[in-house]
């Protein structure tokens, strides 16, 4: 009997951790419980290592905000206001809930001097990006989740390596989860060429400093601190359609110049600190660019060091702001009550919800995931459509005509909650309107997925996904 009291105490105080640790979000403890009920001992050990929450970055980004405020203050002077007349060119400011929550996020003011390029899919953005790096005079930041050793890696990496030969400085980041299979060889040539390189968080490292779960999601080019690339995009030749099981790679990718590449450039800065210790102070990382007053926009970074969830409550604000129509494409869609309850209150109030989701997956857990969520959107009158012409990766958010969102977070509690992420919000018609007839073109490659036929899946798929749904907010 002594025993079973001991095995008794031992799982109430693992269920009692559980509880106690994630209060915050009921949707993770639940997940975790059924984790610890299925492996008792093994999973409480990987609750321990995986969901600690992250909190010994703050100290590093704080120091790092405060230094980069410093050189803002030197290079931009008046940037980042708006004038009365810019101001009548833009909804926005129509929508004064939605103006003041987006100005009012820390650290990412809306910028004007902007000039904003949509790239559509890998083969034109890596074109764009090569072309971009052959220029460099000074500096090239280059930070990816994924970067792989195949053959437009290798591509990538000699030019880098040529750049620095000339003389560039060359930083290099890339995730050590994301970028597991990086083989050592790789990171070698690039260390004998003098390109300094460096991985967020090693996957060994992570575990035992049970920070495993916390993955940077962010892709950055900054070139000379005047041309940047944020989206969707990683190094891979996946993305140019090479991988045989999911064919042709449908992607989102932005090349920026001007104010909004200062935002680009501070948070490569803070990563860089953060992996490397150096504090890159240097006031020519933040040049005057030249660039005219043109396009608005708006460069938002989030991840588990902040106190805002700042990508959630941007996408959470254009949402609920949405008048007419409310566009969307993501390869994961695994959303929080929030963003469900608010796309439901948008599409009753009789706004057009379109959603685009991938058919062929990357992942079948997720997917079943994602698929749990769609039925109750569905029954409220949000439309749902499945890729057929690949796997689309391309995460972007249209709200009328008012707002458009490209970067890295996908809809989902990952991207929300625990990865380190980074979007731009742009305001200009122009922009938002090449990015509706992408969108567009993407329907006529999707089917649409109606109610009665995915009401008629079965008790096996439906049951998948309840398990998948339950554990969801750990993926």
């Amino acid at each position: 009997m002594l025993w079973l009291v001991i095995i008794l105490l031992l799982f109430i105080f693992q269920t009692a951790t559980i509880l106690i640790g994630e209060y915050k979000r009921p949707a993770k403890t639940v997940a975790w419980l059924l984790v610890l009920f299925i492996f008792p001992i093994i999973g409480f050990i990987m609750y321990y290592f995986l969901a600690k929450e992250y909190s010994q970055r703050k100290m590093v980004r704080r120091k790092g905000r405060r230094k980069m405020a410093e050189i803002k203050h030197q290079w931009m002077g008046f940037k980042g206001t708006v004038s009365e007349e810019s101001e009548e060119e833009y909804e926005l400011y129509e929508d004064t809930r939605l103006c003041g929550l987006l100005y009012n996020i820390p650290g990412s003011p809306i910028t004007l001097n902007n000039q904003i390029e949509v790239l559509t899919n890998a083969d034109v953005t890596y074109e764009a990006m090569l072309s971009a790096i052959a220029t460099a005079q000074k500096h090239i930041h280059f930070e990816f989740y994924t970067i792989r050793d195949d053959q437009i890696g290798v591509t990538f990496q000699d030019a880098l390596i040529r750049k620095a030969k000339e003389g560039v400085s060359v930083r290099v980041i890339y995730d050590g989860v994301g970028s597991y299979a990086l083989s050592q060889a790789y990171i070698n040539k690039f260390k004998q060429a003098n390109v300094q390189i460096y991985p967020f968080l090693r996957p060994l490292i992570a575990f035992f400093d049970k920070r495993m779960n916390y993955r940077n999601h962010r892709k950055i080019i900054v070139i000379d601190g005047l041309v940047g690339f944020l989206g969707g995009i990683n190094i891979g030749d996946e993305y140019l359609g090479a991988d045989p099981k999911l064919g042709f790679w449908r992607d989102t990718h932005l090349k920026l110049y001007g104010d909004a590449v200062y935002y680009l450039q501070q948070t490569f800065i803070t990563d860089w600190m953060f992996v490397s210790k150096e504090r890159l102070s240097d006031s020519t990382f933040f040049p005057e660019h030249g660039v005219p007053a043109s396009s608005l926009a708006q460069v938002i970074s989030s991840g588990p060091d902040a106190h805002w969830d700042a990508i959630q409550e941007m996408f959470f604000a254009g949402i609920v702001a949405a008048k007419k129509r409310i566009y969307m494409t993501t390869p994961y869609f695994i959303p929080d009550p929030s963003i469900t309850m608010a796309l439901k209150t948008a599409v009753i109030s009789g706004v057009d919800v379109r959603i685009i989701l991938p058919y062929q997956a990357d992942s079948k857990i997720v997917q079943y995931a994602s698929r749990s969520y769609l039925l109750e959107l569905m029954q409220a009158g949000v439309q749902f459509y499945l890729y057929r012409k690949g796997f689309i990766h391309a995460k972007v958010m249209l709200i009328d005509h008012l707002m458009a969102t490209v970067g890295t977070a996908n809809v989902d509690m990952r991207s929300f909650f625990s990865n380190f992420e980074l979007n731009a919000v742009m305001f200009n018609k122009d922009v938002i309107g090449r990015l509706e007839d992408d969108f567009l073109m993407d329907l006529k490659d999707s089917d649409e997925l109606k109610l009665v036929e995915f009401e008629q899946r079965s008790r096996i798929e439906k049951g998948k996904e309840i398990i998948a749904r339950l554990l969801s907010p750990l993926f």
